[in-house]
């Protein structure tokens, strides 16, 4: 008997490890993984109490070091160091350039805001496919740049999608979105902003 009840013990053991093997394994799935946070991370802001005139664009360039994209960097110039490269971000008119700088990319024109002064800030976005933001808006525009994988934002207005290499403005101010990795590998993003200074950065929101 003693040992009948030790070969059950025994079988119950392996059981036990080959339920824990599976579970181990489940964690591993897409499905489980979109558990997983869309991280959000400030990497550059500066508030500033006038726009500049005229149609907005954001200029993207990189530069050899970040030193060197801040000694770049302009009244609406941002200098941040994201995936190992140097980066000036400039909210101005179409088609100028900073000395020094390898333009990436010119996104525009951002919608149109006004407000008593500005918040102009660079998110770094990241997360493994599947992941997403909650519902939000903000007192401004947020215009995307896609580094690696895919991002898709989804709005009122439909979904849209942005791969890699590629860059799309955004909406204006109050308009409920959801951002997400939708890609089959990590996404990294830029985001930029233009938001209202008095108001808060960003508000929980449902879709209509």
């Amino acid at each position: 008997m003693s040992r009948h009840r030790s070969e059950l013990g025994s079988a119950g053991s392996s059981v036990l490890r080959c339920w824990a093997v599976a579970a181990f394994g489940l964690l591993l799935l897409p499905s489980i993984a979109s558990a997983q946070n869309f991280e959000i991370k400030s990497v550059a802001e500066k508030k500033i109490n006038q726009l500049p005139a005229g149609p907005l664009f954001w200029r993207i360039e990189n530069f050899p070091t970040v030193e060197g994209a801040q000694a770049a960097a302009g009244p609406t110039g941002l200098a941040a160091e994201v995936a190992g490269k140097a980066w000036l971000f400039t909210l101005g008119p179409k088609g100028e350039s900073s000395p020094g700088g390898s333009e990436v990319t010119e996104i525009g024109p951002v919608p149109p805001i006004t407000a008593p002064e500005y918040v102009l800030r660079i998110n770094n976005a990241s997360g493994p496919p599947g992941v997403k933001t909650p519902i939000h808006t903000h007192p401004g525009s947020e215009t995307f740049y896609v580094i690696t994988g895919q991002l898709s934002q989804r709005s009122p207005h439909g979904v849209s999608q942005v791969d890699a290499g590629k860059s799309m403005p955004g909406h204006g101010p109050g308009m409920p979105m959801e951002v997400s990795s939708s890609g089959t590998t990590d996404l990294n993003a830029l985001v930029m902003f233009v938001v209202d200074a008095t108001k808060p950065f960003s508000s929980a929101a449902t879709m209509p």
